[in-house]
């Protein structure tokens, strides 16, 4: 039985990346949980407002079968003035409680920094050493982050793994309908028509009639 750790940085992160291997992962009987970095700066989101993306979170989470979902207090979007050290000692913290066995991040080269500081960050705390668990790690791409960073080769999202959800796709887009702060019309990359449209195109590169897809980062076999 594996047990999966999808990294979010922000609430609809885990979703909008990851949302149809949850649904599928779950449903085969594996342990799949949730965390999410961040909650906004009190400068720019009021407590009301936070709370409310969070219980959007709790509800798809539950439409996906996620088996736990925790919330860290990190301020977004001010990640890149936090201690990278600090953030990785949580995450370790929460890798070892769970025996968490599979890793999916955020890519490091997304236009928003704070999915770069979340990479490097569960990175660090994934490290290979002691008792370590985590044996498979993987970035996600998040509409509307990877597809407007600069074209710079070294930061590019080249997926070379990719995993069928045509079973899943209409959980995905149910839970994501329950970001109504988050979600925007057609032709947003936010929308429910564009992120269905990615996981038709992912899918049809690899024959599928839809998937997610994936750059592995590391595997380690026993």
């Amino acid at each position: 039985m594996k047990k999966i750790l999808v990294v979010a940085p922000h609430p609809d992160d885990e979703v909008l990346g990851c949302g149809g291997i949850i649904k599928k992962y779950a449903d085969n009987n594996h342990l799949v949980y949730v965390l999410v970095v961040t909650r906004g700066t009190p400068k720019m989101y009021a407590d009301d407002k936070i709370q409310n993306v969070r219980n959007e979170a709790l509800t798809a989470h539950k439409i996906l079968g996620v088996t736990e979902t925790r919330f860290f207090e990190f301020h977004a979007p001010e990640l890149d003035i936090t201690s990278n050290a600090s953030i990785s000692i949580k995450i370790a913290a929460l890798i070892k409680e769970w025996g968490i066995t599979d890793l999916f991040l955020p890519h490091r080269g997304d236009i928003h920094h704070d999915h770069g500081v979340v990479f490097n960050a569960a990175l660090v705390a994934a490290r290979p050493v002691d008792n370590y668990t985590v044996k498979n790690i993987y970035c996600y791409e998040t509409l509307s982050e990877t597809e407007w960073a600069p074209p710079f080769g070294d930061d590019a999202f080249i997926p070379n793994h990719f995993v069928a959800i045509e079973d899943e796709i209409a959980y995905k887009l149910e839970a994501m309908q329950c970001f109504k702060s988050q979600v925007r019309p057609f032709p947003s990359t936010r929308s429910i028509e564009t992120i269905e449209a990615l996981a038709k195109f992912r899918g049809a590169t690899v024959g599928f009639k839809r998937a997610e897809a994936f750059m592995v980062i590391r595997t380690i076999a026993d």
